[in-house]
């Protein structure tokens, strides 16, 4: 065996809502959860010893490898399976950093699927979701890197929903939001009022459109109040031509549009490009089958 890869796919959250904070002080949500196509790339080379090098547009921001979630999630994994079998991973990075993209916890989950093949074990093993859920609370989700519904802090995975396909294009104005000072913002300015539950959701691609417009991000506002160029994101997504919703993913500062159609998204990329090319943007589709 010469080494495994797996595609880190970025988790956008279409709805995140905040339904309460435990006595750990991890808070509890809802959020109806999707993937992009936009992607890390992680490789695992069989070595006796474990270590990490990075690699990626996003190399440069990412910190010190000893301290990524990568190698977390193995030393939870290792932990749990006596004698696991590691070895030289390889980090290609595409995906911004401190994005509220679940960049990291994509790449530990990531990890945590190559370990299973690596060592023989099914995904199912109860093992991996363990030590998923002490790397990380996106870090499950992002183990089955499909859509679903996702509560709790996070351990809580709907079955997997078979979603339309969703042009979108992401934008990240390269500024690092961090989810403690967020949560910290949103404890002093209070949860909004207009906070309904998913309920059912609509598998038709314009009927969920209009759903999400009533099914926001409960962490907006703060997110916007530690770094204003979030609002100026979704202002500029808002007024790109053929645009049916613009939002923040996760806690920030990357936020998304929805299109009806790719070649909308690629356009919208161009045109935004031009006017800020300061900003990073990708055009990609929600919930293509990888």
């Amino acid at each position: 065996m010469s080494h495994l890869t797996e595609t880190a796919r970025a988790k956008i959250n279409l709805t995140l809502r905040i339904t309460g904070r435990r006595a750990d002080g991890y808070h509890e949500l809802e959020s109806l959860v999707a993937f992009a196509g936009i992607a890390d790339t992680l490789t695992l080379e069989p070595a006796g010893h474990t270590s990490l090098d990075i690699a990626g547009p996003f190399a440069d921001v990412i910190g010190a490898a000893g301290d990524n979630l990568i190698l977390k999630a193995f030393r939870a994994l290792a932990a749990l399976v006596p004698g696991l079998k590691g070895g030289r991973f390889h980090l290609d990075k595409h995906i911004p950093v401190a994005g509220g993209v679940g960049g990291g916890s994509a790449d530990a989950a990531a990890a945590l699927r190559l370990l299973a093949r690596h060592n023989g074990m099914s995904f199912d093993d109860a093992r991996l979701m363990t030590a998923a859920l002490q790397t990380g609370a996106d870090v499950p989700v992002c183990f089955v890197s499909r859509a679903c519904v996702m509560t709790g802090v996070g351990e809580r995975l709907s079955p997997p929903l078979r979603l339309p396909q969703l042009p979108a294009l992401l934008v990240n104005p390269r500024v690092g939001v961090a989810t403690r000072d967020v949560f910290a913002a949103l404890a002093r300015a209070g949860l909004p009022k207009d906070r309904r539950t998913l309920g059912d959701i609509p598998h038709e691609a314009g009927a969920l459109i209009d759903y999400l417009r009533g099914h926001g991000n409960d962490l907006t506002a703060s997110a916007i109040a530690c770094a204003p160029v979030i609002g100026e994101v979704l202002d500029a997504l808002a007024a790109l031509p053929g645009v049916t919703l613009a939002r923040m993913s996760g806690s920030g500062g990357t936020c998304f549009a929805l299109f009806a159609t790719e070649s909308e998204a690629t356009t919208a990329e161009s045109s935004l490009a031009v006017r800020r090319p300061d900003w990073w943007a990708a055009a990609t589709v929600l919930n293509r089958t990888p």
